[in-house]
């Protein structure tokens, strides 16, 4: 079985509740139920959550360690965390997929969101979709 890892970042432990206007009302227990539902047999989903930029960046070299093929959103870090577009490179250097999505359009928002610092080092972006931006990120980085 291989396994797919969906890492959140900040404040996305709050679907459901913060900004449904922005983000709806569905929160991470329906992210990961849409996945398990959408993922190819034998596709395991081990999605988490962080508010700690350490914790998340740590994962992220569990991926290249465990050969795994990352979803990112890295929500607020998106902006400004250098620190977290390394290790993202990591996965992409070790010929991993990584996926970055957002469930809002980045760019129909605030300027300062309109800046990713993690694209450039992404296999690829998915944004605007709510969660199916995740679900297509799945189907990419199951694609046989």
């Amino acid at each position: 079985m291989s396994t797919v890892l969906v890492l959140n970042g900040p404040n996305l432990g709050r679907l459901g509740s913060r900004e449904p206007d922005v983000y709806g009302a569905a929160n991470l227990d329906d992210l990961r139920a849409v996945l398990v539902a959408s993922a190819r047999d034998g596709v395991n989903i081990d999605l988490r959550q962080t508010d700690d930029e350490a914790e998340l960046i740590h994962w992220l070299y569990q991926a290249v360690d465990e050969r795994m093929p990352v979803i990112l959103n890295p929500a607020a870090f998106t902006h400004y965390s250098y620190a977290l577009r390394d290790a993202a490179a990591l996965v992409t250097k070790a010929g991993l997929p990584l996926i970055e999505v957002h469930i809002s359009n980045p760019h129909a928002r605030e300027t300062f969101r309109h800046t990713s610092v993690v694209s450039a080092i992404a296999t690829g972006v998915i944004a605007g979709l709510g969660f199916d931006s995740y679900r297509l990120a799945l189907d990419f980085v199951t694609q046989p």
